[in-house]
C-alpha cells in the first residue's frame, strides 16, 4: 500500500494559485531573457522537464528548483524576505501576548546533593 502525500494531490487552493504566478513570473523572465527551457535547464544543472514543471507552478517541484531559477534571474535575493520573522505580524503579536508579566527571583541553589 502507497501512501501518497495529501498535500501534493490537492494543496489548499491559495497554495496552487501562488505556485502557478510564481512559475508565470519565471516563464517570463526566462523569456525576457531570451533563453530556452534546455538553455536554463543546463545553466541550473537540471533537466528540462524540471524546468517545464516550475514553470507551469507544479506542486511537486521541489524548491530547490525555483530558488535556482530566481538565483539564475538575479532575483534570489527576494527569497531572503520570505517568511521574515521581523516581518511575521501575527507571530509578533502571539510572542509579545505570551510575555512574562513579571520577573521571580529565583531561590539560588542550595547544597544538598
Amino acid at each position: 500500500m502507497s501512501r501518497r502525500n495529501k498535500l501534493l494531490e490537492s494543496p489548499p487552493y491559495p497554495v496552487e494559485r501562488t505556485l502557478k504566478s510564481l512559475g508565470s513570473n519565471l516563464r517570463v523572465a526566462r523569456i525576457r531573457r531570451n533563453m530556452t527551457v534546455s538553455d536554463v535547464a543546463e545553466r541550473i544543472g537540471t533537466g528540462p522537464r524540471a524546468v517545464m514543471d516550475a514553470e507551469r507552478g507544479k506542486v511537486s517541484t521541489g524548491m530547490v528548483v525555483y530558488a535556482a531559477l530566481l538565483w539564475l534571474y538575479d532575483q534570489l535575493d527576494q527569497l531572503n524576505d520570505v517568511a521574515d520573522p521581523s516581518k511575521d505580524e501575527e507571530g509578533l503579536s502571539m510572542e509579545s501576548a505570551r510575555a512574562r508579566q513579571r520577573v521571580r527571583k529565583g531561590r539560588g541553589l542550595d547544597n544538598d546533593f
